[in-house]
């Protein structure tokens, strides 16, 4: 059995932009890639709303700092085969980060906490990760999350191509989301379903390759 940890934020956790609740369990990216994959390999979901790479956010009830919450899950699901990070569009917020080069530091972190932790399960080697550019955001006329998101438009532009000359650097496989799948206008950051389960369908050749399936 294979188990891959999928950790992310709304993207991942399904945010429904329509309803303002969460897609249908089959409509999340996650499983999709679950049912895909198959019953030889395990997909955890570990998504998060308004989680960032490696920053604070205040405002929020939880802890949204990924890169501190990341050793906690990493030790608690271990071991792992595959690690798949889809983070950074929250830290494009001007009260986060605000830019697209804070959110590929804040992965470059990630990364290295996987690379670097033993997770004490035995293992001589960290699991590898894959490293994915979430899709482009997109003008709305929502009035806030227009502001919330203010120049994350543009920023969020340069997103793929840091990530993939970071997966380089690092040794990480690379997958851009925007290239199978687009933000609703409706509040310019999430997924309708469609396009969730196009990430998942998108993702599979990638996660199939890194497993040695």
């Amino acid at each position: 059995m294979k188990t891959v940890l999928c950790y992310g934020d709304s993207l991942t956790w399904g945010s429904n932009a329509e309803t303002g609740l969460r897609h249908a369990y089959e409509d999340r990216w996650t499983s999709v890639l679950q049912k895909g994959l198959g019953h030889g390999v395990r997909v955890i979901s570990e998504g998060l709303r308004g989680r960032t790479t490696a920053y604070d956010e205040h405002l929020a009830d939880c802890d949204r700092n990924g890169a501190r919450i990341l050793p906690t899950v990493l030790y608690t699901h271990a071991p792992l085969d595959l690690v798949i990070f889809m983070l950074g569009a929250n830290d494009l917020k001007p009260h986060i980060a605000g830019t697209a080069l804070a959110a590929m530091q804040g992965m470059r972190r990630l990364i290295s906490l996987v690379q670097v932790n033993a997770m004490r399960d035995g293992s001589t080697e960290p699991p590898p990760v894959l490293v994915v550019a979430p899709p482009q955001l997109c003008e709305t006329a929502d009035p806030e999350f227009s502001a919330m998101f203010a120049g994350g438009v543009e920023q969020s532009k340069m997103l793929a191509s840091f990530y993939a000359d970071l997966a380089d650097e690092s040794g990480c496989g690379f997958f851009d989301a925007g290239s199978v799948a687009k933000t609703t206008p409706i509040d310019g950051v999430h997924l309708d379903a469609e396009n969730t389960r196009a990430i998942g369908r998108g993702l599979e050749p990638m996660v199939r390759l890194m497993l040695g399936l």
